[in-house]
């Protein structure tokens, strides 16, 4: 009995699911929504500028305003930006430059060679749950997650013999919904900290918040995003996706040939020097690769460098193992492995052409700005009790998330309404910053929004020529689903044990 239930309710998701797919695949060609959204914005603008809607901005208090892209100074910098548009959007420049590293690597024969001893060292029962760990924990420097590990743990479940999506789809998971959760600080800690401070000075001058104040609820959401994540491939994802019947090979799971272990023991010995390097540079107090000014880690070369490493990293791997295992006999194989990578990156190039004017026209407007203050106001006004006022919260952060990308922008705004009134409610401006850091992560994963959504059609394209947004949202729903749920029973559990929630961060202050 309990397992017919059980079946009509995996079928019935099943075909909701179904219904989600066929229903975005339905749309026009990536590209082509994404140009259809950049003319929408525009007459969006027109339209809303026209009725002359305005919000104050809780932060400044300055009024925003919507600009009109079909006013002459509109059309203007539609015309003028169009090219810097493009090449200024963020990923483009990451994913080229580390995949051109990437693949002197893949050319070399050393991806392939490593793969195999990972699949053959790796039980396989932990291979999911070690792809959505290592995905969440590459959060620390995200652009590494996005442009090597999500396509290499398609080729590893591939490998494997399972379905490269569900590989794709797990690695993804951990890398964008997981990310407030981690064994390590960011970039992304001291930013938000810094504009939580600044909300809390509303009501007391002399508060602070320290880059560390979320760090052991982090810690312990990293192992729950791992669970859940592994949970949501083996139930859901990985028997809707089936047996992969696709064109794209697997790599041959054999034993390494003297040749591929000479290579191997060549790039494991150019990889230590780089890395030693590397710690050379980040050890000592003033070492090379810290900020020269502060000597910190968080702000320095290596952290803004991180995509460079990773191309020069690569780069020096994949020549090593190809003169070891002699499959570089000059400099030509070189440039030919990095020619391959780039051939493989067209339609990415033209999708991330029209992607790119959109989130310019949608950043200019004004329009996530307006809809982001409206609806903070909106759930300030409900008036409800703490736990729930905090859940409400969390929603109304992935629901944000959904229109605007940037995580410290869209805290920016809402700091400043959401630190002081739980203030006024006795929880502390650290907790107001975990909740919305559990929100602002969970939808990542299925909003068109997120800077590298376009990076991650093109890559379940390679192995669904018919695949689209559709595909991406109906494969990634579940683990969004999934992570809301479990990310804020943890959040609840944590309020009601009263857990501190980083190194001097209570859940509690004095009522102002």
């Amino acid at each position: 009995m309990n397992s017919q239930s059980a079946t009509k309710k995996m079928s019935a998701l099943d075909r909701f699911l179904s219904f989600v797919e066929r229903a975005g695949n339905l749309l026009p060609h990536p590209a082509t929504l994404f140009a259809g959204f950049a003319v929408l914005v525009v007459l969006l603008s027109w339209l809303v500028a026209r009725f002359e809607v305005s919000v104050v901005h809780p932060g400044t208090g300055a009024v925003v305003t919507p600009f009109n892209l079909l006013s002459a100074d509109g059309l203007h910098m539609i015309l003028t930006r169009m090219v810097t548009n493009f090449t200024g959007f963020a990923p483009l420049g990451t994913v080229l430059v580390a995949l051109l590293g990437i693949g002197i690597a893949e050319g070399s024969g050393l991806i392939g060679a490593a793969l195999r001893a990972v699949v053959l060292a790796a039980p396989r029962k932990l291979l999911t749950f070690v792809v959505v760990f290592a995905g969440v924990i590459s959060n620390t420097a995200s652009e590494v997650g996005y442009v090597l590990l999500v396509p290499l743990a398609a080729v590893i479940f591939l490998a494997a013999g399972r379905h490269p999506l569900a590989g794709l789809a797990a690695a993804f998971a951990g890398v964008s919904g997981g990310y407030s959760a981690n064994l390590l600080l960011g970039t992304i800690d001291p930013l938000l900290a810094g504009l939580s401070q600044e909300a809390a000075h509303i009501l007391d001058p002399d508060y602070a918040v320290n880059p560390a104040c979320n760090y052991y609820f982090m810690f312990a959401s990293t192992f729950v995003i791992a669970v859940l994540g592994t949970w949501v491939t083996e139930r859901i994802v990985a028997p809707r996706l089936g047996r992969y019947t696709g064109d794209e090979k697997p790599e041959e799971i054999r034993k390494a040939t003297p040749q591929e272990k000479k290579g191997l023991t060549y790039a494991g010995v150019s990889l230590l020097l780089f890395v030693g390097w590397i710690l050379w540079g980040l050890l000592p107090e003033r070492g090379f690769l810290r900020d020269p000014n502060t000597f910190e880690v968080l702000h320095s070369p290596f952290m803004s460098g991180i995509v460079a490493l990773i191309f020069i990293g690569a780069a020096i791997s994949g020549i090593a193992y190809g003169i070891g295992a002699g499959t570089f006999k000059s400099d030509n194989d070189v440039m030919k492995g990095m020619s391959r990578s780039m051939e493989t990156l067209g339609s990415y190039i033209v999708l991330v052409f029209f992607a790119a004017q959109f989130v310019a026209y949608f950043n200019w407007t004004n329009l996530g700005l307006i809809m982001a203050i409206k609806g903070a106001a909106g759930l300030k006004a409900l008036n409800l009790g703490p736990i729930p006022l905090m859940l409400a919260f969390v929603l109304v952060s992935a629901v944000i998330n959904l229109v605007m990308g940037s995580a410290s922008a869209k805290w920016a705004i809402m700091a400043p309404v959401f630190i002081p009134m739980f203030m006024l409610l006795g929880y502390s401006p650290e907790f107001t910053q975990m909740a919305y850091r559990v929100g602002d992560s969970v939808t990542n994963i299925i909003s068109p929004m997120m800077s590298y959504f376009a990076l991650i059609v093109a890559f379940i394209a390679r192995y669904d020529k018919k695949a689209g947004i559709g595909t991406v949202i109906s494969t990634m729903l579940p683990y969004s689903a999934v992570f809301f749920i479990g990310w804020s029973l943890l959040l609840v559990v944590w309020v009601l044990l009263e857990l501190p929630i980083g190194p001097g961060a209570s859940l509690f202050v004095p009522v102002p």
